[in-house]
């Protein structure tokens, strides 16, 4: 799906605002601080229902209001599509076409996005977690079916964890027998997400390599591996070994919400031993790897949101990225103008509230 244009009420800083989007390049630029992340999170609600800067509902909801709505007309198969999302401070309500969405999750797959931030390199730094939601995001991107998987595999989780919890460090029968159930619940889900998780990153690798090579401009080995958090070959025989442990400390210490990916660049690991560049091109070099299998394999790419990216990058890589943009449509933010090679077909100049002054 395509954006022509998104209409704000209430959100952030907004109180009301209306932009048209370009189908090729849209640029929104000015100061920093005026909004313009905003912008391109309330594009990422429409596509996720949440913040891709990790922020609670209630913060997307400007101070006086008791809600907000984003909407988003658009075209996707030469079709007309509004897709509306409200933000309550204790609910959200998504419909497409007027149509409201029985369940919330139903509008994934309705429209997809990638995007790169500044908070992006923790994508490298951060704990395993980070990774871990990467994969995740990717993989419901692709197919939206996956959600389900996940939130199967996150409920049991939690009601493992709290029959864990409550043994205080002894199971009875009863209990034993309660844990037999959910550890075989815990099985299935586990397998299938790591088994998931562990393809992607196998078909994943070779298109994180071109894309690093490109926006580095010299071939460096990108290497990337998947580690489970157990030895064993199954995870229900993980389960069974890691029982003991788990029933003493009272948490499930084994399963894919422990594993981890483990990113090599020239064979050391990304995470401690490359240079800030390195990460910042490797984190890069990630996002546009996953927007492209995104694109290869349901056949039309995803909305490129590109958060004040340019400032990240020295001029090299930042000329490399924008001569070497994928099609589609893409929404870019900077608080200077665009190099002259970056020729947007849509340009806002946003004024010290937040708003356009100036479109060209």
């Amino acid at each position: 799906m395509q954006i022509t244009k998104l209409w704000l009420t209430d959100f952030r800083s907004y109180e009301e605002l209306e932009l048209p989007l370009d189908l090729g390049l849209t640029a929104i630029v000015g100061a920093n601080g005026i909004g313009k992340t905003n912008l391109l999170e309330a594009l990422g609600v429409l596509a996720t229902l949440k913040s891709f800067r990790g922020a609670p509902t209630d913060s997307m909801v400007r101070r006086e209001a008791a809600f907000a709505v984003v909407r988003a007309e658009g075209i996707r198969d030469d079709r007309e599509v509004l897709i509306e999302v409200e933000l309550g401070r204790r609910r959200t309500r998504a419909q497409v076409n007027r149509q409201r969405l029985k369940r919330t999750r139903d509008l994934l797959g309705a429209l997809r996005l990638t995007v790169f931030a500044p908070d992006d390199l923790a994508l490298l730094k951060a704990g395993p977690s980070v990774r871990r939601e990467y994969l995740d995001d990717l993989l419901v991107a692709i197919d939206p079916s996956v959600d389900a998987a996940l939130r199967e595999l996150e409920r049991v989780l939690k009601q493992r964890n709290a029959l864990l919890r409550q043994s205080h460090g002894r199971l009875d029968e009863a209990a034993a027998m309660t844990l037999d159930v959910w550890d075989a619940k815990l099985a299935a889900a586990g397998d299938a997400v790591t088994k998931r998780r562990e393809q992607l990153v196998d078909e994943l690798l070779p298109v994180v390599s071109e894309a690093y090579e490109h926006l580095a401009g010299e071939e460096v080995p990108v290497g990337a591996v998947y580690q489970r958090s157990w030895p064993e070959a199954s995870m229900a025989e993980a389960l069974v070994v890691s029982r003991d442990g788990d029933v003493r400390r009272g948490v499930s210490t084994v399963g894919p919400h422990r594993d981890e990916l483990v990113i090599t660049l020239n064979g050391l690991a990304s995470r401690t031993e490359a240079s800030q560049g390195e990460q910042r091109t490797l984190a890069l070099a990630l996002r546009l790897a996953g927007h492209r299998m995104v694109s290869s394999v349901l056949g039309e790419p995803p909305l490129l949101l590109l958060d004040d990216v340019l400032s990240e990058l020295d001029d090299d890589r930042a000329r490399a990225l924008l001569t070497n943009l994928p099609p589609g449509q893409t929404v870019i933010t900077s608080a200077t103008d665009l190099p002259a090679l970056a020729v947007p077909d849509r340009l806002f100049r946003f004024d010290d509230s937040g708003h356009p002054v100036a479109g060209e």
